[in-house]
């Protein structure tokens, strides 16, 4: 444990978590977004409504999910639908609020990849693909993005573009039509990053405690532009750390054996 009393995957995880509003539609992923989604729904978020794309509605797990297909978001949801509705009746019909994912690499436009590393024919490493993403990308009101800052995953060009943000910057979105704002934040363990509103390039708003400016700068691989004001993200509360931790270890105690 840092001197500080909480690690960066928890400050990105909190930092994360403020961000979804109660009541909000949240359309969530695996991992870091799932972990922030929950963390928001047993803090200051209770009425968010929580969909999987298992078809999963209003589910409420006790413990973080293994996959999209893990029964304890079925057993505790609201409601199980197809795939069909929950894509066409629910995403694509524009009734969610916030579509929350991860990626492997993003580019400045808030772009991001989960398809390969490499060449797309003989790749260094491939990833687990697009899954729903690029549909949440592109219908969701607006998309939060969740990953570890460093020059791997900020790159100047993506391997593969699986999903749109901001496409080509400034108003290439819109001409494309996609019924959504795109994303509106990238939160990582250095800090948030949101869309120049002209340009829609990325720039850095908020570092968390103890990171400086520099540190960013130096883990993008463009030119990482920052915001004039630039803020200091508030530090976890008590409250964010312990209920964050025992979910992670309520998590770890029923999957303990599981391969």
């Amino acid at each position: 444990m840092p001197e500080n009393g909480y690690t960066a995957d928890e400050m990105m995880t909190v930092a994360a978590a403020r961000m979804i509003r109660n009541g909000a539609v949240c359309f969530v992923g695996i991992g870091l977004p799932s972990a922030a989604a929950n963390l928001a729904r047993l803090t200051h978020a209770p009425d968010t409504i929580l969909i999987y794309e298992s078809g999963t509605i209003g589910t409420k797990p006790s413990v973080l999910p293994l996959s999209i297909g893990d029964g304890e978001l079925a057993e505790t949801a609201d409601a199980v639908v197809s795939l069909p509705e929950i894509f066409a009746y629910w995403l694509q019909g524009g009734r969610i609020d916030l579509g929350f994912l991860g990626a492997a690499q993003i580019d400045r436009f808030a772009n991001i990849n989960t398809t390969v590393i490499g060449d797309y024919y003989k790749p260094s490493t491939r990833l687990p693909g697009a899954g729903g993403a690029p549909e949440i990308a592109a219908s969701s009101k607006e998309v939060l993005i969740t990953l570890r800052h460093n020059k791997r995953a900020f790159v100047n060009k993506l391997d593969f573009v699986t999903s749109g943000g901001h496409m080509e910057g400034g108003d290439s979105r819109e001409k494309m039509r996609l019924p959504g704002k795109g994303p509106t934040a990238v939160i990582t363990d250095l800090g948030i990053l949101t869309p120049d509103p002209v340009t829609r390039e990325l720039t850095l708003t908020s570092v968390h405690p103890g990171i400086s400016v520099q540190k960013a700068v130096e883990a993008t691989a463009w030119p990482l532009k920052v915001a004039p004001q630039l803020h200091t993200t508030e530090p976890p509360t008590e409250t964010e750390l312990a209920v964050l931790r025992d979910l992670y270890a309520r998590t770890a105690r029923a999957h303990a054996g599981d391969a």
